[in-house]
């Protein structure tokens, strides 16, 4: 709001932003190096609570009825240092929970209020959230009362649950079960805008196809929740912004009527605030001094009166009512015609041509005065559009319908991050289960385990064709919103089955062989999969002289079809995976630097992608049987073998086409391997390099099977939450 200038911006479109930008560390001088901090980040060393807490533990014990009474209380109780609107601070609540939970993106599941990032920069200063730093310090006494047993992820998004109980609607439920993170997520790629609000042009290949906005971004501006309120690129036009609308909310995982119904319900109540000059705005909480104790956005003007806000710059409120819940937006809205004007702070905003006086809101400080309501460019596209003008006739014709919509797609904009619904802790968990929870069934845990692995190993599968299975249904897991991973066993449905990089030849062929083995144990797929990735191992394991057993814990279940949101899954499907060697085309970015991006949403640390890659290419798991990378003679037997070749200065690496690279013996100019980027990443690299040296050690053969098997455990289970909840 203020100008100030981004300091850091990522130049890849995942998480880890890619290269290392110059100007942030030591690293400025090799600004081509691999940045291995996302792999790093939310360190244990990080949290002030120490590795025994447990929050999901630790909130079981939390007096629910209490936590709610005294939340709604605070709705009520307006402080001197920041005044609510109308003695009610529900309008501000609502927005704290919902710039939280509307950062996620359905793309790669990052963003969202499940891990209280909103507390840390960027996004505790970002313009779309002016005044939010109010809203928590507002909180602060309950969160104090309360301590350990709510954490900020859990009160930020309950705030707004409870404002909007607290102003008549009854809602869908809520679950507790948010573990806080402990710095800034600051690896997240918002967008490589260089300024606070550039024109979304940045971030389009052309802005008038809302579909061309660069991938996994959601929001259309840096530094914005969702779109601009007074049109696209500031410019009023509520068709164009319409489209826009359309676009950023099917990229936060909602369909046609849940953003109508969130539009409508969120602007049910509460106001904008532009009534004043917004230049005049001191710093954001991240850049302001230290006498604000991170309170940013000083407002000179503002007298101790909620009615001299500034935060967006438009101003007013949208209902006659805006402190209760009711149909007061859909009459507004379509009860008056509309123009153009400009706000107090200059921005454009929809003003009713004609209104009587008692149908104007109240002053936010002063009952004696009433103003014009509002709509943003937004509002209008929910009246022209004609998709969502039909939405919304719906909904006026039937206000207990639009009421429940809004209710349960407020459930799903607040939880949508929270994984299954095995997570959700409290007394308020709905028992209805919702199908953009992925739900999956229990799965038996009785059968004879020993008995299914010998008929897997009887089977006549390779250890190549069950390693890759298994690891194929458990990759997708991503821990950003807790999404995908091999319980359910939905590889063997739309769309996963289908997928190119699950090789679906191969995929038949193997369950056709595990689903005759799971019915006739009793046991799931899902868990038959799994055991069959072990019992490849347990193979290779031997075949390298070593006699281990994979652990393995059963009970997953199988989901079906009905139980399954195919389009949802779409954007799960990888476009590479580096611990099996494929990468579906070229991008722009690298594939080493996609392989970290991958590595961090399955949950993995540096050490254990190295050791699992290294494994898995002697296991000769690449895509389509390619022996790129396969530095082994001994293909099968789980060796340290990529290691031992990688370190060994008996070869060169000879860059050929194609991004391939040829391994040759020195002295013969024989050539002996191929290799790509992401084998040699593990040799190029400093950090990496130092990990696959003590792989290549000749006393660490057996560490390599043990560590190996520890990671693979760890991805083969990162989804099973019955485990841990």
């Amino acid at each position: 709001m203020d100008g100030n200038e981004m300091k850091t911006a990522g130049k890849c479109p995942v998480m880890h932003g890619g290269n290392t930008a110059m100007g942030s560390n030591v690293m400025d001088w090799w600004p081509n190096a691999l940045n291995l901090d996302i792999l790093h980040q939310h360190d244990t060393k990080t949290d002030p609570m120490g590795e025994a807490f447990d929050y999901r533990e630790a909130v079981k014990g939390l007096d629910f009825d209490a936590l709610k009474a005294d939340m709604h209380a605070l709705m009520t109780e307006s402080q001197e240092w920041w005044p609510a609107d109308w003695g009610h601070y529900g309008g501000l609540m609502i927005r704290l929970s919902w710039h939280a939970a509307g950062s996620y993106r359905l793309a790669d599941g990052r963003g969202g209020g499940g891990t209280g990032n909103q507390r840390f920069a960027p996004l505790n200063s970002w313009p779309d959230n002016v005044s939010l730093d109010k809203a928590r310090r507002l909180l602060w006494p309950i969160k104090k009362k309360y301590g350990n047993k709510v954490s900020w992820a859990d009160l930020i998004v309950l705030a707004g649950t409870i404002a909007y109980e607290n102003m008549g609607l009854k809602t869908f439920g809520f679950g507790f079960g948010r573990k806080d993170i402990w710095h800034p997520e600051k690896d997240t790629y918002w967008g490589a805008e260089k300024e606070w609000l550039a024109p979304s042009d940045e971030r389009y290949t052309d802005v008038d196809k809302p579909d061309t906005m660069e991938n996994p971004l959601a929001a259309v501006q840096m530094g914005l929740i969702y779109v601009n309120p007074e049109g696209v690129n500031g410019k009023p036009d509520p068709m164009k912004t319409a489209a826009q609308v359309r676009e950023t909310f099917a990229r936060m995982a909602m369909n046609d009527e849940e953003t109508a119904a969130l539009t409508a319900g969120g602007h049910t109540v509460g106001k904008t605030h532009g009534n004043g000059d917004a230049s005049v705005l001191g710093a954001d909480p991240e850049a302001a001094g230290p006498e604000m104790q991170g309170l940013g956005w000083s407002n000179p003007n503002q007298h101790g009166k909620a009615a001299n806000a500034v935060t967006s710059g438009l101003e007013g409120a949208w209902t006659t009512h805006p402190t209760q819940f009711d149909m007061g937006f859909f009459d507004m809205l379509f009860g008056h015609d509309w123009e153009l004007r400009k706000s107090p702070a200059g921005a454009w905003q929809w003003e009713p041509v004609d209104i009587k006086e008692e149908d104007k809101p109240l002053d936010a400080t002063d009952p004696s005065k009433r103003h014009n309501p509002m709509m943003t460019d937004a509002d209008m596209a929910m009246k022209v559009d004609p998709i969502y003008n039909a939405i919304c006739q719906k909904f006026m014709a039937d206000p207990a319908y639009f009421a429940d919509t809004f209710a349960r797609a407020w459930f799903k904009l607040t939880h949508r991050d929270m994984g299954p619904k095995v997570r959700y802790i409290g007394p308020d968990v709905p028992s209805e289960d919702l199908i953009w929870m992925d739900p999956v069934p229990a799965g038996s845990t009785s059968y004879d385990v020993d008995a299914v692995k010998a008929k897997i190993a009887a089977s006549g599968l390779s250890i190549s064709e069950m390693v890759s299975t298994a690891w194929d249904s458990a990759r997708t897991y991503r821990g950003s919103d807790m999404r995908g991973g091999a319980n359910g066993a939905r590889i063997r449905l739309a769309p996963q089955k289908d997928w190119e990089g699950n090789e679906p030849a191969r995929l038949v062929k193997v369950l056709s062989v595990l689903e005759p083995i799971a019915a006739e144990a009793g046991a799931s797929v899902a868990d038959v999969i799994v055991l069959a990735g072990g019992v490849g191992i347990e193979q290779a394991a031997k075949a390298a002289g070593f006699d281990i057993t994979v652990p393995f814990a059963p009970g997953r279940g199988d989901a079906t079809d009905e139980m399954t949101d195919a389009a949802s899954f779409d954007v799960l499907e990888p476009i590479a995976d580096g611990y099996r060697n494929w990468l579906k085309k070229d991008y722009v970015v690298s594939p080493e630097e996609l392989m970290l991006d991958r590595t961090q949403l399955m949950g993995l640390t540096a050490p254990e992608m190295t050791v699992l890659t290294g494994g898995m290419r002697v296991l000769g798991t690449n895509y389509g049987g390619t022996k790129h990378g396969v530095f082994t003679e001994r293909e099968g037997a789980l060796t340290p073998d990529f290691f031992v070749t990688l370190t060994d200065m008996d070869y060169k690496w000879v860059p050929v086409k194609g991004g391939v690279y040829e391994i040759t013996e020195r002295k013969s100019g024989a050539v002996k391997y191929t290799a790509t980027r992401t084998d040699l990443v593990f040799g190029s690299n400093s950090i990496l390099r130092a990990y696959a040296e003590v792989y290549a050690q000749d006393d660490n053969a057996e560490k390599f099977v043990e560590d190996f098997v520890k990671a693979w455990v760890k991805v083969m289970n990162a989804d099973r939450f019955d485990l841990t909840a």
